[in-house]
Order: structure tokens, then C-alpha cells, then sequence
């Protein structure tokens, strides 16, 4: 059956570790300058080491018995004027009845690992008094074991459109939204097209908020003015400032390069597992709030990358999409026409009727003013956290489980907002 929701189990095949192991054997490395650190990108003796063991030391088989104790799933769902694609998705389903549906959407360079720390915190609360959610987080079109689509214009909306069909499938008429990174983007969609009859709240761990101008958000931009000029801002503020300004002028050439030309780059990630190891080892560091990596967590991440259903070029093609969804006017109207929805970024930045928390983690790639995003909608919740980067679940989880209690507990500005059985 086409709805059928099936379980699901990782195996990936004896010959493709074989071969991922040869690769890296055979791997021929560049040279480095001399006193170099990681602002010329990944540095090699940091490569070499995981390199080495990734190929000799980590086990897969064990990583993947671990993974496997998660409750999998695949069903197949279709965005309008796409082919249907089988999506992959965890559903960790709390034991009460009041708990709150919660789609889980993560982002590039990561996966449905990066939830893995939350689902039993926020599932199963210690304290009884504390909200509980039924937790759904699945792999991007194009991610992980889910199929990628093969067409073009495939973006934010189809994302968002495939895991709106997931939610109702999984019975889930009402639910919340959690997302950073592409997540932010794709749950932002999913709330232009499905709240409030359906998404009632969201929250956001990006600070990606439109800079305010005096025609578009006049109060915030008399505020940011008198920050400036008067009041000075917050030292936090200033922080985040240069964090903004570093990430703009020294950390994006890589959003260049997956905008633009996403087929080139694919060959190197397809054909070699070092290549995808740098890539993505670059960002781990440089969008982390010193966070301590270790060689295991790595070899998971980026593995999930290299074993991937769609193969790791596919999880490029969202930038390309984002960046061309309304570059030709006749396109854009054909798609109209036949009810394909289409947002560029600045579409997802505006007013939608919805709860918002916002969670604000000083090492994120992008730290500005909170204030700057009270145009998304009804803020009922924001905290500045003291630590934490770009992957919020993986680095800082307590944190991200503590938004989201007190969004939905007792004091919350979302608490009720979402019917569940005892509500209903």
C-alpha cells in the first residue's frame, strides 16, 4: 500500500565498508602551508588522524546496532508535481497521552543523528510535571536513508509538504516544529502554508532574521538606531556581531560554491569518503562553540553522509534550489498554475500566525539581536543561552529540551496550543 508505514533497519552491505576502508587506504592527501590553523579550512594532521581511524579503528557494525535501537521508519509521500520518494524518519512516541507532536527538522551538514540526544528527554520527563512530546524527526529528501528527488525546483515547500504528509499520517492533526538551519527554513515554509489550522508552534535555533529597514520593521529599526548611536548594544550583541561579520566574510564558500554549482562538488564527495570528511569535519569545528569532538562522533556523522541512500551530492541540491526558487518568472508562474508552492528566504522571514521561541546560541553562525526576529510572528518564548553552536541537539541538548519544557509546561506561552488526546 502506498500510505503503508514500514519498519525500518540500517544495514549497510559488508562490500560498501570494504570499499570505504580501500578508499581511505589509497587516499592521496595535499600538502599544508606552515603555521596554519583551520582558517584555511580543515588542517591535515586533524584529516590524517580521522582518516586513519575511520579506516583502521571505527566500527560501523557497532555504531549501526546503536542507531538500530532507535524506532525506524519508511513510507512513501509525494509532493505535488514531484515522483514519490521513500522517506526515512525516527518516531519516538511518549508513553502519555497529553504529550505534544513534535516534527523534529534538521539541516546540512547534518542528519537525524543530531536528534538522537533529545528523543528520550523529551519523550519520557523525569518530572512528571514537565510537557512530553511525541517525537518524528526525519531525514531530509536527499539524506540519510531517505530517497532524493530527481527533478529540479525541489525545495523548502517540498520539504516541507512531505513532512506536513507525514505528520498526518502518523494521526497527528496538530503539532509543533523544532528547527535550525535548514530546519529553520523548511519548518518557517511548512508554517506559511499549515498554521495555524495545523502547526501552532515552532520554534527556531538560528538567528536568521531579516536586517531591519525602516520600511519593513520601522520600530526594530528605530530600536537598532538607538542601540547604535545611544544606548550602545549588550556586549552579547557585539559578540554575535562579529560572529555574524566572521561567518559573512570567512565562512561562506562553501554556500557559494552548493548555490551555485552543486554538480561539480558532487563528484569529489561521491568518489571520495576524504573529501567528504573535510568537507564537513571544516563545519563541525567552525560552527561549534568548542565543542569536543572525538574521532567516534565524527567517523557516525560524516558515515551517514558516505552511506547515504541518495549519496552525499544530493544533499547539496536544497542551496542550488533556494537560491534559483524564483529566478525565472516563467517557471515560477507555471509552477503556481499547477499548485506548486514556491519561497525564497526572504518569504520565510515574514509575519506568519503562529507561537514562536526563539533559542539563541552564541556560537551559531549567524548571532544577532533577538529583537530582530519578533517579526516572525507571536514570540512566546526566548532564552540567550550561554553555550551552544549551529547543531543546538547535539552540542547543547539540555538546553534545547529546556526551550521547549518551558514553551509547553505549565507556564509556557504555547502550553494547550496543540490538542492531544487528553485536550481533545
Amino acid at each position: 500500500m502506498a500510505d503503508e508505514i514500514k519498519p525500518f533497519t540500517i544495514n549497510v552491505p559488508d562490500d560498501a565498508l570494504e570499499d570505504l576502508r580501500e578508499r581511505l587506504r589509497r587516499a592521496r592527501l595535499p600538502d599544508e602551508l606552515e603555521d596554519v590553523g583551520n582558517d584555511m579550512g580543515a588542517p591535515l594532521k586533524d584529516v590524517k588522524r580521522i582518516a586513519t581511524y575511520w579506516a583502521e579503528k571505527y566500527d560501523w557494525r557497532k555504531a549501526e546496532a546503536e542507531l538500530n535501537k532507535l524506532p525506524h521508519f519508511t513510507t512513501t509521500l509525494q509532493a505535488t508535481g514531484f515522483e514519490p520518494l521513500n522517506v526515512h524518519f525516527v518516531h519516538v512516541r511518549s508513553s502519555r497521552d497529553d504529550a505534544v507532536p513534535l516534527l523534529f527538522a534538521h539541516g546540512w551538514p547534518g542528519s537525524f543523528l543530531e536528534a538522537t540526544k533529545i528523543l528520550k528527554p523529551l519523550a519520557e520527563p523525569e518530572d512528571a510535571s514537565q510537557p512530553a512530546f511525541h517525537v518524528v524527526v526525519p531525514s531530509l529528501p536527499g539524506y540519510g536513508f531517505s530517497e532524493g528527488s530527481k527533478k529540479r525546483g525541489f525545495t523548502a515547500d517540498q520539504h516541507g509538504e512531505v513532512f506536513h504528509l507525514l505528520m498526518m499520517r502518523l494521526g497527528y492533526e496538530e503539532y509543533a516544529t523544532q528547527g535550525g538551519d535548514w530546519g529553520w527554513l523548511i519548518t518557517r515554509a511548512m508554517g506559511r502554508r499549515y498554521a495555524p489550522k495545523h502547526i501552532k508552534a515552532q520554534h527556531l535555533n538560528l538567528d536568521h532574521f531579516p536586517q531591519p529597514t525602516l520600511i519593513k520593521s520601522p520600530l526594530v529599526f528605530i530600536r537598532t538606531l538607538v542601540s547604535a548611536f545611544i544606548t550602545g548594544f549588550s556586549e552579547r550583541e557585539k559578540k554575535g556581531f562579529a560572529r555574524s561579520k566572521w561567518f559573512k566574510d570567512e565562512g561562506q564558500g562553501y554556500f557559494g560554491v552548493q548555490s551555485t554549482k552543486p554538480q561539480t562538488l558532487g563528484y569529489g564527495l561521491a568518489d571520495s569518503p576524504i573529501a567528504v570528511l573535510a568537507w564537513i569535519y571544516e563545519k563541525l569545528v567552525d560552527w561549534t562553540d568548542n565543542y569536543p569532538w572525538t574521532e567516534e562522533e565524527v567517523c557516525t556523522w560524516i558515515s551517514i553522509y558516505w552511506f547515504s541512500t541518495a549519496g552525499p551530492r544530493l544533499s547539496l541540491q536544497l542551496y542550488y534550489e533556494i537560491a534559483h526558487a524564483k529566478k525565472d518568472p516563467k517557471i515560477l508562474k507555471e509552477k503556481e498554475a499547477k499548485g506548486i508552492w514556491v519561497s525564497d528566504a526572504e518569504d520565510l522571514t515574514v509575519w506568519q500566525d503562529v507561537k514562536v521561541g526563539l533559542g539563541h546560541f552564541p556560537g551559531d553562525i549567524l548571532s544577532l539581536p533577538g529583537w530582530w526576529g519578533y517579526g516572525l510572528g507571536n514570540i512566546i518564548y526566548e532564552k540567550n543561552h550561554e553555550r551552544g553552536g549551529h547543531f543546538a541537539a547535539w552540542e547543547h541538548p539540555d538546553g534545547l529540551v529546556g526551550d521547549l519544557r518551558a514553551m509547553f509546561g505549565p507556564n509556557g506561552g504555547a502550553k494547550g496550543s496543540v490538542k492531544t488526546k487528553t485536550s481533545s
